[in-house]
């Protein structure tokens, strides 16, 4: 961990800098070759060992954003959650997951976990009491997501720390839908956290992107599963991403804003029939989020009326855009159970609470008042 800066945007900027070290350019140099000689230098670099000039240096930015000591970059999101799971669990093992989870974590463990072996309980709900409940003699691996995607609910983060500690088992957290600017895993107690580095960390819709961070020891064990798996990230878009984090506090906050006047604006909206944002205090676990998070987040979802058609509403929107991703300063929307968690059984999503109008909102960094001038003129 770089630890010379403290602010979020200081350390945006400046931590783990590639230095320019002959023309002094502000903008780091980019090494876009798979090929390094190895016979006068001590590390053997190789793309596919996560240490070219590039990858180091935006491990250590990552590294200092969530106060670790390493960080590995992957290929995607998913390439960082698998490779993070599978460096922790053998044939045999037990692990308990949160019940609401991104719908391509959700589904790479009911599709794949059986063929390895590896054993898995999802939670009933995100009390601390129901992964108590699900944990075993064999299990592991205790995996968490908070806010999680879509339906925004809030786990408190230092209590699942501490009892994975007690049962000696390591802690993982997906960090997405938080940001490091809003959230830092690590300080309460976790082990492990991971982002889709797609969202946030891009925030401009042209970066498909994963990372991990956490103490040396454990990004060890990670790293030999990420050498045989082969998930990490072009030098170039490694380069791409760096140049993109230095603007993500500015960013995220601007976003946090957004995401809080547009929550209101729904709540209060006598043709919104609930809206689902841990900024609110109608939120359920609005008293932990306040409690754990830095900032809300930009990320919300809603669910219209009655006699209101959501996919009708989708498209008379004009300045928000129907999108797959999320996070990027551009506002997008999206039907969870076609998109993100379409994966799912109707039967899942319904176990989730994901109902087939829900809509999945990520507030961008327009003026909030044209976003809103946008639903209204689609709501009418």
């Amino acid at each position: 961990m770089d630890q010379k800066y403290k602010g979020i945007n200081t350390i945006c900027t400046h931590a783990g800098e590639l230095e320019d070290t002959e023309f002094k350019g502000a903008v780091s140099p980019l090494y876009m070759s798979t090929s390094y000689a190895f016979e006068d230098v001590a590390v053997k670099r190789y793309p596919r060992y996560f240490n070219t000039p590039n990858q180091v240096a935006l491990a250590k930015k990552m590294a200092a954003l969530e106060h670790g000591e390493a960080s590995l970059i992957f290929g995607s999101g998913m390439a960082a959650v698998s490779t993070a799971l599978l460096a922790f669990l053998h044939q045999g093992d037990h692990v308990v997951f949160q019940n609401t989870l991104y719908g391509g974590t959700s589904n790479l463990i009911t599709e794949e976990f059986d063929k390895f072996g590896i054993e898995y309980s999802f939670t009933k709900d995100v009390k601390l009491s129901s992964f108590e409940a699900e944990i075993k003699e064999n299990t592991k691996v205790i995996y968490i997501e908070t806010p999680s995607n879509p339906l925004l609910t809030i786990t408190d983060v230092e209590a699942i720390a501490k009892l994975a500690e007690s049962k000696g088992v390591v802690s993982m957290i997906d960090n997405t839908f938080a940001s490091p600017v809003n959230q830092n895993p690590l300080d309460m107690g976790i082990d492990v956290v991971i982002h889709s580095a797609t969202k946030y960390m891009g925030g401009h819709s042209d970066i498909l992107a994963g990372t991990v961070i956490s103490s040396e020891a454990h990004i060890d064990t990670i790293f030999q599963m990420a050498k045989n798996l082969g998930g990490n990230l072009s030098d170039y878009t490694v380069w791409l991403l760096e140049r993109s984090l230095k603007t993500m506090g500015l960013r995220v906050k601007a976003q946090n804003n957004n995401a809080m006047i547009l929550a209101e604006y729904l709540y209060n909206h006598k043709k919104v029939a609930k809206v689902y944002y841990p900024g609110l205090v109608s939120h359920p676990d609005h008293e932990i989020a306040k409690k754990q998070m830095s900032g809300f987040g930009g990320m919300l979802s809603f669910e219209l009326v009655e006699g209101i058609n959501p996919d009708q509403f989708q498209k008379k929107l004009k300045l928000i855009k129907s999108s797959m991703s999320l996070a990027g300063v551009e506002s997008t929307i999206l039907s969870p159970a076609k998109t993100s968690h379409g994966l799912l059984s109707p039967e899942e999503r319904a176990e989730q609470g994901i109902k087939d109008g829900l809509l999945r909102f990520s507030v961008g960094i327009e003026e909030a008042e044209e976003l809103i001038d946008d639903i209204e003129q689609a709501l009418a």
